[in-house]
């Protein structure tokens, strides 16, 4: 399993990171403001699509964020996608919009 690590600026915007190597294989771009942890974009490389980085991604941020007590901005079309199929599995988290009310 690879490792998923969060890198951050100094200004709270980063994203979680599975590499091979030297080599990027999938990436959450965020960013972390007051209480909230904003999802921009979620990105895997084209030959690790299928392999389940995506899912791995969106685990790890919703770890991190009930951990560190934060509400998740869901911007990025695949996490939004996730929390609106399975809202019972966010609702602790999820902020939603007024789209989503």
């Amino acid at each position: 399993m690879e490792d998923i690590k969060l890198n951050l600026n100094d200004k709270g915007r980063g994203a979680f990171v599975i590499m091979d190597g030297e080599e990027q294989l999938a990436e959450m771009a965020l960013s972390i403001s007051g209480g909230d942890l904003i999802v921009y974009h979620t990105e895997v490389a084209q030959k690790a699509e299928g392999k389940g980085l995506a899912k791995n991604l969106l685990n790890e941020m919703v770890s991190y964020a009930r951990k560190h007590g934060l509400k998740v901005v869901a911007l990025c079309p695949y996490v939004h996608a996730q929390f609106k199929r399975h809202p019972e599995e966010f609702e602790d988290i999820w902020k939603k919009s007024k789209e989503d009310l």
